[in-house]
């Protein structure tokens, strides 16, 4: 039986020797086509596969170069809202005063004027004339139809703090120029005050227009862009119109109808479906499409394309621009094309090599392997240097750039956000972000980041920050970053810094309070004076009739030191409302300060205080009056004194700034700092901490006024033992120069 199963063997092992000798052209022939499809088709996947991660990959970085610019866009429209509404709220605007209404109109033109802003026109509704401030100057006409329709819109009630954005028109402007013309209308009512108008009227007055060419506003943020090395950026209205493109001859016009007339032959069906379908219902994300040209040189291109939706109000149905970076796929094509050739020769040759040998074949396919890891590694350094330059757009950008992932925990920040924070990366990342912001805020940061990951959103939010005990105010946008499924995986924020706007907002705002303020303290001041008169005059005729050491004679002294000390806070309040005339000259600020040290320098022995000086030898003159000057430096060394009756130190420092065309004066003391409460309300006129009978509270309102008035700036730095452990506050007043010419 053994034998027999060997001779089987043999027999089986031999059979298929012949077989295989018989037929072995068959056999290697079918081996090596099955052995080389399967090679191709590896190769074809794998290639496929590099391709789209390639593509995908470049498509979501325009995305971020389109989310940035709609972005920026954004902003710039925020600026030109948020003017149109300040111009609307000054008094010279809402009661015709046509001296003051000229030139607060000149400063917000001079103002807007790089965001694209053309003119402003303010329609007066009791004249029924518009008044126009443009590059020419000021002007008047009549109103055209479309413009009376705006007064009619302004005059509802119901759009009372609303601003119109209108469609983009095609509008001729300035030597017969065709402009694309966006109009932003805001209703003016009388609800500011003056001296001429103690008390708000609330009636409306009229309509502020201002005319913005909107090429102009988009091609400052979009003609910077450039994707790859030729890609470039386009804006278009939610009508389709070109609003910027390369193509200069583009611009204005309809997108479905110039590209089809520009190449009738071929076809821009998917384009088209993009725009209507994604773009123009303010959609964003990334797509390809067939183009006719690219850069001047015709020809059918496919491009790829990102779009990010330019939101220019936030109400239900609001209008809608976008923003779209396009590239060559070829490219991205290039970059990989050369390996894809190489590789598909070599699988041949190695294929081939597999007849002839395999230690040939297996040297062949280890120098293939070592070839094509060299390309890819020549190749992805190439995609990495693209992706530094990408990085270094961020890098280099003048905003605060991070992203947030779904733990509320900061991803990434660019070298500007960890300049302004005053922190390292390692202090930074990892950390959640409500550390950034103040305990107010940090939770209205949390609820927008997360409508952006649940709803896939663009917001924007407002909020002050503290960096290093000094407070400053951003504006936040925030947009969703989506994977390849279409989800949010981390939130990508634009932060920028507009505390010198605030500053300005406020400095406007307390300057017409100040002077509500001054116009109701004249009025109480006469008021009160007469009685004072009266009271201070039969006080006097009954101390004459009376002996000095009667008990009546005490109490009506007790009378007339009281009177008299109102009469003092009446004459306050009168020097504070009344506008003095005097005659300018020469100051020497250094000469003034030590003028009021020495009127102080009793009082300052008494309560152990030191003074320090750093006072400029070489300080310039001021333009000015020696005695107001004198009071300013009165008021802040008497209340500096005033808090430190423990001891202290006192500190003046004097020196020129700007190239010395303004002098900068520092007093600082060591005192107990004010409180964040008292911050904003210290320049405000009869506040006071002090007891009562001690401070008529009108030092430093007077003190803001004579500074304001002198064209100068006061502000103040302090810190309150919780804040810091060495205490105390410093005034800076900044006065400007007399030239050198003057």
């Amino acid at each position: 039986m053994k034998d027999f199963f060997s001779r089987l063997s043999a027999f089986t092992l031999t059979s298929w020797l012949d077989f295989y000798i018989k037929n072995y052209k068959k056999i290697t022939l079918i081996v090596t086509a099955l052995f080389l499809g399967i090679i191709l088709l590896l190769g074809w996947i794998s290639a496929r596969s590099v391709r789209n991660v390639v593509v995908d990959e470049f498509n979501q970085q325009q995305l971020v170069l389109a989310r940035h610019a709609a972005s920026q866009i954004e902003n710039s429209l925020n600026v030109l809202k948020r003017e149109i509404s300040l111009l609307g709220l000054s008094p010279s605007i809402q009661y015709y005063e046509l001296v003051w209404m000229v030139g607060r109109m000149r400063i917000t033109f001079s103002t807007i004027k790089d965001e694209g802003c053309l003119e402003i026109r303010f329609i007066d509704n009791k004249n029924m004339k518009a008044h126009i401030m443009g590059d020419h100057g000021y002007s008047t006409g009549n109103l055209s139809p479309e413009e009376i329709d705006y007064l009619e819109w302004a005059k509802q009630e119901k759009n009372k703090g609303n601003i119109l954005i209108s469609d983009i028109v095609h509008m001729d402007y300035g030597n017969h120029q065709k402009k694309l013309i966006m109009k932003l209308i805001s209703p003016v009512w009388q609800v500011s005050i003056d001296d001429a108008h103690p008390v708000a009227q609330n009636k409306f007055s009229g309509a502020l227009i201002f005319f913005v060419d909107a090429a102009a506003l988009t091609e400052k943020v979009a003609k910077g862009i450039q994707s790859g090395r030729t890609g470039y950026a386009w804006v278009i209205d939610r009508n389709g119109t070109f609003l910027y493109h390369y193509e200069r001859d583009f611009i204005g016009k309809n997108a479905f109808e110039v590209r089809k007339g520009k190449m009738p032959s071929i076809s821009f069906t998917r384009i088209n479906e993009i725009q209507r379908e994604m773009i123009l219902t303010g959609k964003e994300g990334t797509s390809w499409y067939i183009s006719g040209w690219h850069r001047g040189q015709e020809g059918e291109t496919e491009k790829l394309i990102a779009y990010a939706p330019i939101h220019l109000n936030k109400e239900p149905g609001n209008l809608i621009w976008s923003v779209g970076v396009v590239a060559p796929i070829s490219e991205v094509e290039g970059a990989i094309r050369g390996i894809q050739v190489r590789q598909v020769l070599l699988e041949i040759v190695g294929i081939f090599g597999v007849l002839c040998g395999g230690l040939f074949i297996m040297g062949l396919m280890l120098r293939w392997s070592s070839s094509l890891k060299q390309e890819v590694e020549e190749k992805t350094k190439e995609l990495r240097k693209s992706e530094e330059q990408y990085r270094s757009l961020v890098e280099h950008a003048g905003d605060i750039i991070f992203t947030v992932n779904k733990e509320d925990k900061l991803s990434s920040m660019n070298r500007y956000g960890y300049n302004f924070f005053k922190k390292r990366p390692e202090e930074i990342l990892g950390c959640n972000i409500i550390k950034l912001f103040l305990d107010e805020c940090a939770e209205l940061h949390i609820t927008k980041i997360k409508e952006v990951f649940d709803a896939n959103i663009s917001t924007q939010l407002t909020c002050p920050v503290e960096v290093n005990g000094n407070k400053y105010w951003l504006s936040t946008n925030y947009n969703g970053l989506l994977d390849e499924n279409g989800n949010v995986f981390s939130v990508l924020g634009i932060a920028r810094d507009i505390t010198e706007r605030k500053k300005i907002e406020e400095q406007m705002y307390h300057t017409e309070k100040m002077a509500a303020v001054g116009t109701m303290a004249a009025g109480v001041a006469h008021e009160i004076n007469n009685p004072l008169a009266i009271i201070l005059g039969f006080t006097d005729l009954l101390l004459e009739k009376l002996p000095q050491d009667s008990e009546p004679y005490d109490l009506l002294k007790t009378i007339e030191k009281q009177g008299l000390h109102a009469k003092r806070i009446v004459g306050n309040l009168l020097s504070f409302a009344r506008i003095k005339e005097y005659k300018e000259e020469e100051v020497d600020i250094n000469e003034n300060i030590e003028t009021v040290l020495a009127v102080e320098g009793n009082a300052m022995k008494l309560n152990n205080i030191i003074i320090k000086r750093d006072m400029s030898e070489s300080l310039p003159k001021v333009k000015g009056h020696v005695g107001e000057l004198q009071q300013v430096f009165f008021n802040i060394i008497n209340n500096a004194v005033a808090i430190m009756k423990r001891g202290g130190t006192l500190t003046v420092i004097t020196k020129a700034i700007d190239g010395g065309q303004n002098v900068e004066i520092k007093i600082s003391d060591t005192g107990s700092g004010i409180k964040k409460e008292y911050r904003t309300k210290i320049f405000d006129p009869l506040f006071t901490t002090k007891q009562v009978g001690e401070g008529t509270g009108l030092g430093l309102s007077i003190t803001y006024s004579i500074v304001n008035k002198q064209g100068g700036t006061i502000t103040f730095e302090t810190k309150t033992k919780e804040e810091s452990s060495e205490t105390g506050t410093t005034f800076i007043i900044i006065l400007p120069s007399i030239k050198s010419d003057e």
